[in-house]
Protein backbone atom coordinates (compact mmCIF):
# COMPACT_ATOMS: atom_id res chain seq x y z
CA UNK A 1 0.00 0.00 0.00
CA UNK A 2 2.82 2.63 1.00
CA UNK A 3 5.04 1.84 -2.22
CA UNK A 4 1.68 2.92 -4.33
CA UNK A 5 0.68 5.78 -2.12
CA UNK A 6 4.29 7.08 -3.10
CA UNK A 7 3.83 6.62 -6.38
CA UNK A 8 1.15 8.28 -7.01
CA UNK A 9 2.22 11.36 -4.83
CA UNK A 10 4.95 11.97 -7.06
CA UNK A 11 4.59 14.20 -9.99
CA UNK A 12 1.14 14.37 -11.99
CA UNK A 13 -1.04 11.77 -13.62
CA UNK A 14 -3.23 11.58 -16.44
CA UNK A 15 -6.05 9.13 -17.35
CA UNK A 16 -5.11 6.70 -20.65
CA UNK A 17 -7.96 4.50 -20.43
CA UNK A 18 -11.64 4.37 -18.82
CA UNK A 19 -14.05 1.91 -19.91
CA UNK A 20 -17.27 2.27 -18.50
CA UNK A 21 -18.96 -1.03 -18.39
CA UNK A 22 -17.87 -1.43 -22.17
CA UNK A 23 -18.28 1.87 -23.28
CA UNK A 24 -14.92 3.68 -23.84
CA UNK A 25 -14.78 7.18 -21.80
CA UNK A 26 -11.30 8.42 -22.14
CA UNK A 27 -11.67 10.98 -23.68
CA UNK A 28 -14.11 12.92 -20.90
CA UNK A 29 -10.69 13.27 -19.16
CA UNK A 30 -8.54 14.54 -21.99
CA UNK A 31 -6.42 17.17 -21.06
CA UNK A 32 -6.86 16.78 -17.47
CA UNK A 33 -3.66 16.32 -15.01
CA UNK A 34 -4.45 14.74 -11.72
CA UNK A 35 -2.38 15.27 -8.72
CA UNK A 36 -2.80 12.61 -5.86
CA UNK A 37 -2.11 15.44 -2.61
CA UNK A 38 -1.04 15.17 1.25
CA UNK A 39 -4.24 15.17 3.18
CA UNK A 40 -6.07 12.45 0.78
CA UNK A 41 -6.46 15.66 -1.67
CA UNK A 42 -7.13 14.51 -5.62
CA UNK A 43 -7.16 17.82 -7.62
CA UNK A 44 -8.13 17.57 -11.91
CA UNK A 45 -7.08 20.29 -13.36
CA UNK A 46 -6.64 21.40 -16.90
CA UNK A 47 -5.70 24.63 -16.98
CA UNK A 48 -9.16 26.23 -17.02
CA UNK A 49 -11.08 23.72 -14.92
CA UNK A 50 -10.37 22.85 -11.34
CA UNK A 51 -12.01 19.89 -9.47
CA UNK A 52 -11.09 18.87 -5.94
CA UNK A 53 -11.88 15.48 -4.76
CA UNK A 54 -10.27 12.67 -2.60
CA UNK A 55 -8.58 9.75 -2.38
CA UNK A 56 -6.85 6.82 -0.45
CA UNK A 57 -5.40 3.57 -0.64
CA UNK A 58 -6.65 1.04 1.84
CA UNK A 59 -6.74 -2.57 2.44
CA UNK A 60 -9.92 -4.42 2.35
CA UNK A 61 -10.49 -7.39 4.54
CA UNK A 62 -13.96 -8.55 2.94
CA UNK A 63 -14.55 -11.17 0.97
CA UNK A 64 -14.84 -9.75 -2.32
CA UNK A 65 -14.80 -10.47 -6.33
CA UNK A 66 -10.73 -10.52 -6.15
CA UNK A 67 -9.83 -11.73 -2.67
CA UNK A 68 -6.15 -12.20 -3.51
CA UNK A 69 -6.07 -8.52 -4.37
CA UNK A 70 -7.92 -6.98 -1.15
CA UNK A 71 -6.04 -3.31 -1.87
CA UNK A 72 -8.36 -1.04 -2.52
CA UNK A 73 -7.39 2.43 -4.39
CA UNK A 74 -10.47 4.93 -3.15
CA UNK A 75 -11.33 7.72 -5.61
CA UNK A 76 -14.19 10.54 -4.59
CA UNK A 77 -15.57 13.16 -6.88
CA UNK A 78 -18.96 14.69 -6.24
CA UNK A 79 -18.71 17.22 -8.92
CA UNK A 80 -19.03 17.36 -11.90
CA UNK A 81 -21.07 14.49 -13.00
CA UNK A 82 -18.08 13.10 -15.23
CA UNK A 83 -15.84 12.83 -12.53
CA UNK A 84 -18.18 11.45 -10.11
CA UNK A 85 -18.63 8.74 -12.16
CA UNK A 86 -14.56 7.68 -10.95
CA UNK A 87 -15.98 7.62 -7.51
CA UNK A 88 -15.54 4.15 -6.31
CA UNK A 89 -13.37 1.51 -4.52
CA UNK A 90 -11.19 0.74 -7.49
CA UNK A 91 -9.35 -2.75 -6.85
CA UNK A 92 -5.59 -2.72 -8.09
CA UNK A 93 -4.83 -4.67 -11.05
CA UNK A 94 -1.18 -3.51 -11.59
CA UNK A 95 0.91 -0.58 -10.06
CA UNK A 96 4.32 0.84 -10.87
CA UNK A 97 6.04 3.97 -10.37
CA UNK A 98 4.27 5.43 -13.81
CA UNK A 99 1.17 3.59 -14.43
CA UNK A 100 -1.90 2.48 -12.19
CA UNK A 101 -4.64 0.32 -13.53
CA UNK A 102 -8.15 -0.32 -11.28
CA UNK A 103 -10.59 -2.72 -11.95
CA UNK A 104 -14.26 -2.42 -10.42
CA UNK A 105 -17.00 -5.15 -10.96
CA UNK A 106 -20.42 -3.34 -10.02
CA UNK A 107 -22.35 -5.81 -7.90
CA UNK A 108 -26.13 -6.86 -8.87
CA UNK A 109 -25.32 -7.58 -12.02
CA UNK A 110 -23.52 -5.03 -12.93
CA UNK A 111 -20.50 -4.53 -15.51
CA UNK A 112 -16.82 -4.04 -15.09
CA UNK A 113 -15.05 -0.63 -15.42
CA UNK A 114 -11.74 -0.01 -15.92
CA UNK A 115 -9.32 2.49 -14.82
CA UNK A 116 -5.96 3.48 -15.82
CA UNK A 117 -3.69 6.43 -14.62
CA UNK A 118 -0.34 7.04 -16.08
CA UNK A 119 2.72 9.32 -14.79
CA UNK A 120 2.96 12.35 -16.74
CA UNK A 121 6.75 12.89 -17.88
CA UNK A 122 8.22 16.13 -16.48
Amino acid sequence: MQRIENAVRSGTWRITSYIDSGTTKTNDFAGYNFTFGAGDILIANNGTNNYQGTWSVTHDDSNDDNPGNDIDFNISFTTPVTFADLTDDWDVLESTSTKIRLVDVSGGGGGTDYLTFEKNVE
